[in-house]
Parts: structure tokens; sequence; C-alpha cells
């Protein structure tokens, strides 16, 4: 097995100026929750999956007892209208474990999507604060100048005079390497606690992507989601002001 290996399920698929969507585990697993959800709501088709050494040393137990390696997953989707333009989503389980597996990592992605005609990329990620938000921003950052205008007509908000600001992983990795090899790409960030899952945010990403990409995607199953967790998150401020005796009332965070 190589550093990383890619598995396809029959030919790679002929698309026509496709955007690449990246949302992989991060900050309240932001990206990945909403890439997720639009390849639910989409139907987006798999064509490939990618497994790196980099990766934690482990599988997953299916519910049929069986076990499979962990790994990152490629799909597509074909435009169906006007204004629409064809999708490469990527999602996984895992980001590399150390900074030369996420540049190994990035690399192979990057040189699949020039198979695939990819010249513009997207990735989501959550922007962490620390505590509770109601209504969370998008925030954005560009590989071109040229960039900044449209997303902000699309939504996006931008962070000025921020000292010391990064992205980390894959995300900001896409966008770099990415620069230096002729894409364009974009990075939405959705404002988020960071210390639960976060559907709210995952679907405050989702708005701006809707605007973009001018697909129609139901936010129904993440509204529902982000019920659950306000409901956790209020669990565990009762266990914070109630003691250590509440701790079992708390069955389950997901």
């Amino acid at each position: 097995m190589d550093f990383v290996t890619h598995n396809y399920f029959g030919k790679l698929p002929t698309l026509k100026n496709p955007i690449l969507i990246e949302g992989l585990p991060g900050i309240g697993n932001v990206g990945k929750l909403a890439v997720e959800h639009m390849i639910d709501t989409i139907k987006a088709k798999k064509f490939a999956e990618l497994y790196c050494k980099d990766f934690p040393p482990q599988v997953f137990i299916n519910s049929d007892g069986t076990i499979e390696l962990v790994k990152n997953e490629f799909y597509f989707w074909k435009a169906k209208k006007e204004k629409q333009r064809d999708l490469v989503l990527l999602t996984g389980d895992y980001q590399g474990l150390s900074s030369q597996g996420q540049y190994e990592l990035v690399d192979n992605i990057l040189a699949l999507c020039k198979k695939l005609g990819v010249e513009e990329i997207y990735t989501l990620g959550g922007y962490g604060l620390g505590h509770e938000i109601n209504k969370p921003k998008v925030l954005c950052a560009t590989t071109h100048k040229t960039l900044v205008t449209a997303m902000k007509k699309h939504g996006a908000v931008f962070k000025k005079n921020e000292p010391g600001g990064g992205i980390v992983g894959a995300s900001g990795l896409l966008l770099g390497l990415g620069k230096l090899q002729g894409f364009k790409g974009v990075c939405f960030m959705g404002e988020t606690p960071g210390y639960l899952v976060d559907p709210n945010s995952a679907k405050a990403v989702l708005h701006i992507l809707k605007s973009i990409t001018n697909i129609d995607i139901d936010l129904t199953a993440l509204e529902e989601k982000a019920k659950e967790i306000e409901q956790i998150a209020q669990q565990l401020k009762e266990i914070e002001t109630g003691g250590a005796d509440k701790v079992e009332d708390l069955k389950y965070i997901g």
C-alpha cells in the first residue's frame, strides 16, 4: 500500500466545469456535517475512496458485524439546471495525523481534482468561539481578491485586522497548495462554540452554498439535529450548575 491509495468505482466521471466542495472532520464537525447533508440531499454518487497511512490505525465495525478501514470519500453530482455547475464532494472519517501526512493527502486530492477538470475549490469548516451563539455568521477567506466581493454578495463575512488568524488542516492546505497550482479557492467557516457537533453552524454554511451553487438543499434534517444538540447543551449546563450527581442523566453526546 502506497502512502496514499485510491479505490475507484469504475471510470472517473466526466464532468463539466466542476467545483470541489470539501468537508472533513474539524471544529464542531461543521464542514463534515454540511457536506454529508448535501450528499444525502442531492443524492450524489460515490466514485472513489482514499486511504492514507497517516490516518489513525483502526477500522470501524459496521452494524452487520463486518469491518471497514477508515477513509475519505469522493462523490459527484451533475448539474440539472442553468446556472448550476457539476460538483465533486469530499468528506471522510479523518484528516492526516501529522504535517507530512496532511501535505501528502492534499497533494493527492489536488491531483485527482486536476484529472476531473476542477479549477475552483470550496472548503468548509468551523470557527471556534468557545461560547454559545444563536445566529452564527459564516466567515470567509479566499485565494484571490477578486473572490472577496463575490462572496460578500452571498452573505459571507470577512474579518479584517485580526492578528494571528489561520486555517489549520486540509481546509487551509487545499487553498494554499491549490493556489500554487493554479486553483481558485474559498474557505467558509461557520461560527461555533466548538465543543459539540454543530448542525446550526453547518446550516449557516449551507445557506451560503445554496446561494452560490443555485441548488435547493432541504435543511430540515439539520434543523432537527440542531434542536437535539441544544438539548444536550442544556443538560451540560445543568450538570455544571447541579454537580456530578446529574452526570448519569446525560446518556449520549453525539
